[in-house]
């Protein structure tokens, strides 16, 4: 059964977006001076940049996409930096595929 939160993150297209980006990174973010962008993940404020939005409106879409499972935060001196989790990602494929 799908659970709210995790509908409340796939029903925005910025989320969708993030997703999309974060699944090759070295594709859509520049190089960074700390953390592997496909190990490590992508900072925060490249992913705010390419929105186009806010830090903290940003944050608050991460923070429902982490609530969800999706992606995972680490935290590398100041910075979060986001990488998606395709373990959690392929289970909702999988339950959305189904019979409902």
């Amino acid at each position: 059964m799908l659970d709210v939160g995790l509908v409340k993150a796939l029903a925005n297209t910025n989320r969708l977006l993030v997703l999309d980006w974060l699944r090759d990174p070295r594709a859509h973010f520049p190089p960074q001076r700390d953390g592997d962008l496909v190990r490590e993940g992508v900072c925060a404020l490249y992913i705010a940049e390419k929105l186009g939005v806010s830090q903290p409106t940003c944050g608050e879409h991460l923070k429902v996409l982490s609530q969800a499972g999706l992606v995972r935060g680490k935290k590398i001196k100041q910075w979060v930096f986001y990488r998606r989790d395709e373990e959690r990602i392929a289970q909702v494929k999988e339950m959305m595929s189904g019979d409902w």
